[in-house]
């Protein structure tokens, strides 16, 4: 790397906060930015999942990363997030909207219970988490905003609708942010994973075998992703280095959706 470039290729001296950071791709992400130099605010609604998989990070202390309990889907949780990273760390210059986890099911089986559950764990999450955030980005003239959203928007995967509908919401976010606030040296992109190997993709392999394999049949790999290989998006686009990428949905998909 130039140093004409005046980039830094670390997250030494950044605050991050990771949402949906107990477990899965959102532990993996908290991981990435610790060892990318980042101090970490890791947020879950399952505080006790979040506090014990935190605890099992080799080499992280107190100093580098802090834990937050609360319910995201809501603008209160949101700000109460804000306000423990405040108090943490300082403000927050990356968020990274991991949160989700929606009910998969054929769309004429969901309950409006279901389809709210979708969206709130998804698309209100992301809202009110960069509403809280952003106005601490625009003061510092410098932010970076990283959605995890679905591939499963552009290949329209089986009994993915109403995930789809509040993924596509994310995805919508992105573009009109990223437009929005391009100017104030804040990036905003989403990182859409495919099938992944999680907990949940292993519940479905040994439950449903034959929906798991729908899942990753359409992908040319052949496999799932695994969450360090999402996660190592994730990590670049947190960086400088990352600042003329922004308004993006990049697949990590194994060319299950193909420009």
């Amino acid at each position: 790397m130039s140093a004409a470039t005046g980039f830094r290729s670390n997250l030494h001296g950044h605050v991050a906060v990771v949402t949906g950071a107990a477990h899965g791709i959102g532990l993996a992400i908290v991981e990435t930015l610790l060892r990318l130099g980042a101090r970490v605010v890791a947020a879950d609604l399952d505080r006790d999942r979040l506090a014990a998989n935190l605890a099992s990070i080799d080499g992280v202390s107190g100093r580098d990363v802090a834990s937050h309990g609360a319910d995201l889907s809501e603008e209160a949780g949101a700000l109460s997030l804000r306000d423990a990273a405040r108090r943490a760390f300082g403000p927050a210059a990356i968020l990274v909207n991991c949160a989700g986890g929606g009910v998969i099911r054929p769309f004429l089986e969901h309950t409006p219970e279901t389809l709210k559950a979708t969206i709130d764990r998804n698309l209100w999450t992301a809202l009110w988490c960069t509403r809280a955030f952003l106005p601490d980005m625009v003061d510092a003239r410098y932010g970076r905003i990283i959605n995890i959203g679905a591939d499963s928007v552009r290949s329209g995967l089986v009994d993915h609708a109403a995930y789809n509908a509040a993924k596509g919401g994310m995805h919508g976010l992105t573009t009109g942010l990223a437009r929005e606030f391009a100017r104030s040296g804040i990036t905003v992109n989403t990182v859409a994973p495919c099938v992944v190997r999680t907990e949940a993709y292993d519940k479905v392999a040994q439950s449903n075998p034959e929906l798991a394999r729908r899942f990753v049949e359409v992908v040319p790999l052949g496999r799932p992703g695994e969450v360090d290989e999402v996660a190592s998006l994730v990590g670049y686009l947190a960086l400088p280095e990352a600042a003329f990428v922004t308004g993006q949905v990049i697949g990590v998909n194994g060319g299950s959706t193909m420009p």
